[in-house]
């Protein structure tokens, strides 16, 4: 049995656990690999999950430990053996070689800039094997929206655990100049009734695939391949840049 999530996961899963237009990519990138993959900002298992259920051998990175440890118990519950370690993507040092270096779901924007993402391209290309690929998906067309009182809504994410009913939904997003700000409205009800609001806030970089291709030359990859993620009625289409050693 999975043990009892705690709230970071359980918000994480609500919010991002679902989306599964990017998972054909890459599983199609991992089954030209052979090798051992590594998922960065990988959460609480979507892709690497996926990744080993269909065989491949997986290391998963993520800075926050709650949803790693519900990633550790999630394989352990489906019988998978992933490797899954805490650390920044812009500084580490894992003693392995991969094939294939996975970035899904913006994570790539959430690295504070310019300086953020080039240090994460040297860390990734100093573990990935002869002829082996980063490749990272990015969103560059996000439009601005907010919701105000009385205005139609996007019907919010909601799930139960335990008796507590949790909610998110997506309120606001700013374009400020080179960053988006994305804001979410989570509301927790609890069985006797009680509610607690808060409103989460994601700031994404803003970058281009032009851009983030000059920065994989400069870290010393080679870009090789563009493929486009169309968008779902829930999230916006992105693209899947690749780059190799």
């Amino acid at each position: 049995m999975i043990p009892p999530a705690s709230r970071e996961a359980i918000w994480h899963e609500l919010e991002c656990g679902c989306y599964a237009a990017d998972l054909p990519i890459w599983l199609r990138l991992a089954s030209i690999a052979r090798g051992p993959i590594l998922d960065v900002g990988a959460g609480t298992g979507r892709v690497a999950l996926a990744l080993a259920g269909a065989g491949h051998d997986v290391t998963a990175l993520d800075v926050d430990g709650a949803l790693l440890q519900r990633l550790r118990a999630r394989s352990l519950d489906a019988g998978l053996e992933i490797r899954a370690e805490q650390v920044d993507a812009r500084a580490f040092e894992l003693g392995a070689r991969f094939a294939l270096c996975v970035v899904p779901m913006q994570t790539i924007q959430l690295l504070g800039g310019a300086a953020g993402r080039a240090a994460f391209l040297r860390c990734a290309g100093r573990h990935l094997a002869p002829g082996a690929a980063v490749a990272a998906a990015i969103v560059d067309e996000l439009e601005g929206f907010e919701v105000a009182d009385g205005d139609p809504a996007p019907l919010p994410d909601v799930c139960e655990r335990d008796g507590v009913v949790y909610s998110s939904l997506p309120v606001a997003v700013r374009v400020l100049g080179d960053r988006v700000v994305l804001e979410r409205r989570r509301e927790i009800v609890t069985p006797s009734g009680e509610l607690t609001v808060a409103v989460d806030v994601t700031v994404l970089d803003r970058v281009d695939v032009d851009t983030l291709e000059r920065e994989c030359r400069s870290a010393g990859l080679r870009p090789a391949e563009r493929i486009e993620i169309p968008p779902t009625d829930e999230h916006a289409g992105s693209t899947v840049v690749v780059a190799r050693v």
